[in-house]
């Protein structure tokens, strides 16, 4: 299929599936788009045993799809950007050390918890796995999704702080996760006694470091340009450009574009640079735009999750290691953010049962997906990425739809909960 069959295809599948969703489920828009994408798979798969071209042109359809490059290197851009821009830079700046060490630390212990429990819950179902391998697991897995998070978030009623810490650590960590990912990627491609270490770090400091400093380049440019203009066409375009021209540039530079997009996104929302560069009326046209691209790809993001079921291989053991991984990746999340959250809770006031809301509300996304399908056929890609998908679909679905009752529920039985 051509580009623009597919893009038009999406399009219409996430309009229709939106509107089934309004109009009969009235769900967030992320888990509505995904549940009924889902049994739109289903009921595919069961007509297509009288009628195999269906399930023919639903798998001509996904494997047309480069979900890998698709996600990683076009949407995640332009998502992330959208996603700060309207991020409460002051609750940022406040909680930015916590937030810092939940998406650096948290990710990097988050990984290796994750592989080392892999590894010996693997070798206890009959499927062994390198330790390298699971690793690689943790890491795709340990992210928690922006996408996912911010959609689901803003009607589940957290109190701002912890909402903050939850956004902030989930834009952050993305890039972290990538990076992390991109990293041990390379070792088990090379083998582990081709890379020194020090190049290991070397390259990290450079995605990473790069990344944030592409972003701040692409913020200053923005501010530089439109606090020169008024003329809110013009203006929305600039932002359009920073966000596409840098995704070539750290391309070409070998450096984080999640990070520097997410950089760029909170200094153009944030709200000095709105005041001094932007007229009211060209705030108004960047934030809707943006809203609407966000929706846009988002609904698109959901549905083709939703679809990717019918090239699952489900057979029953990959499924019974996809349940048990789970709790697994609940308990090792849990785990890692507690040191963070034991050195800060009292000198910023944490909420109470912070680690558990940030635990559940912690969601996992496409990213995971996209990470997991882009390994290697050498690899063993089929048991991770089944394992990856039951737990994706487990996180948006089962907790997508709970963290709202479970936040109302601390907010009744703990006092300090409550609008903190």
């Amino acid at each position: 299929m051509d580009l623009y069959t597919i893009l038009a295809i999406l399009v219409i599948l996430s309009a229709v599936f939106g509107y089934i969703n309004v109009r009969f489920l009235g769900l967030p828009i992320t888990i509505g788009l995904m549940i009924v994408s889902i049994l739109f798979s289903l009921l595919v798969l069961l007509i297509g045993q009288f009628y195999p071209t269906l399930i023919h042109w639903e798998k001509m359809l996904v494997g047309s799809i480069d979900f890998p490059a698709f996600l990683l290197e076009g949407m995640l851009s332009f998502l992330l950007f959208a996603g700060s821009l309207h991020v409460d830079f002051g609750q940022l700046k406040a909680q930015r050390w916590p937030i810092i060490l939940f998406a650096t630390l948290g990710v990097l212990a988050s990984t290796f918890l994750i592989g080392t429990l892999m590894y010996y819950l693997l070798q206890m179902l009959g499927l062994p796995m390198d330790y390298l391998y699971c690793l690689l697991f943790g890491a795709l897995i340990s992210p928690t999704d922006p996408i996912a998070v911010l959609g689901i978030l803003k009607q589940a009623g957290v109190p701002k702080k912890l909402e903050t810490k939850i956004v902030g650590e989930s834009l952050f960590n993305d890039g972290i996760g990538v990076v992390v990912f991109l990293t041990l990627f390379q070792l088990a491609q090379a083998g582990m006694g081709e890379i020194e270490f020090s190049e290991v770090g070397i390259l990290f400091l450079e995605e990473v470091g790069g990344g944030i400093f592409l972003g701040l380049l692409l913020g200053y440019g923005c501010f530089s340009l439109m606090r020169r203009i008024d003329h809110y066409e013009v203006e929305v375009m600039i932002t359009l450009a920073a966000v596409m021209g840098g995704t070539l540039a750290a391309g070409f530079f070998h450096v984080s574009a999640p990070l520097a997009m997410v950089v760029a996104g909170l200094l153009v929302g944030n709200e000095r640079f709105r005041t001094s560069s932007m007229s009211e009326v060209t705030e108004i046209y960047v934030d809707k735009f943006w809203e609407l691209i966000d929706l846009l790809l988002n609904a698109a993001l959901f549905v083709l999750i939703g679809l990717e079921i019918v090239v699952m291989n489900f057979a029953g053991h990959y499924v019974i290691a996809g349940l048990l991984a789970i709790p697994v990746v609940l308990l090792c999340r849990y785990v890692a953010l507690a040191p963070p959250i034991a050195l800060f809770s009292k000198r910023l006031q944490f909420v109470p049962k912070t680690n558990l809301v940030m635990t559940w509300g912690g969601l996992r996304g496409g990213i995971s997906i996209a990470l997991a399908l882009s390994l290697s056929q050498e690899m063993p890609r089929d048991l991770i990425l089944t394992i990856t998908y039951i737990i994706v679909i487990f996180s948006i679905i089962v907790q997508g739809l709970t963290v709202g009752r479970l936040v109302s529920t601390l907010q009744k039985k703990i006092p300090g909960f409550q609008g903190s």
